[in-house]
């Protein structure tokens, strides 16, 4: 009678985990909610969130989010669904792959990028292209 229910993953949006300055992580980091990361990760990242990562922030290795800030330093490769937005102080290289592109002035933005629009289902197409 007085349990608490199980919190959902809508329950968990605009919650945010996060990594602080001095922390280092070795390994991969699956997370539903957004995430800050101002510490240093080595290995890869998937969220069906948000990450930033603040300027003093790390990445070696692979991201995949649905938006995503990026202050400090990314080396690897990064997919964003939506939008990803590279700050003035950003150091990003590797590769990108997004839905949207935001760079600020004064960036380094050494990466090759592929921008790609969210597929959208045609509505009663479908028929007349398979018959």
């Amino acid at each position: 009678m007085f349990e608490k229910p199980q919190k959902s993953y809508t329950d968990l949006l605009g919650k945010t985990n996060r990594i602080v300055e001095g922390t280092t992580i070795k390994g991969d980091i699956i997370s539903q909610a957004d995430f800050r990361l101002d510490g240093e990760l080595i290995g890869n990242f998937t969220t069906k969130g948000k990450i930033v990562i603040g300027p003093a922030g790390n990445v070696i290795g692979d991201i995949k989010c649905k938006n995503a800030d990026i202050e400090g330093r990314f080396n690897g490769k990064i997919e964003v669904a939506e939008i990803l937005n590279v700050k003035s102080k950003a150091h990003i290289h590797g590769e990108v792959v997004t839905g949207r592109l935001s760079v600020e002035p004064g960036a380094e933005f050494s990466a090759s990028c592929i921008m790609r629009t969210p597929v959208k289902p045609i509505k009663g197409n479908e028929q007349q292209q398979a018959g």
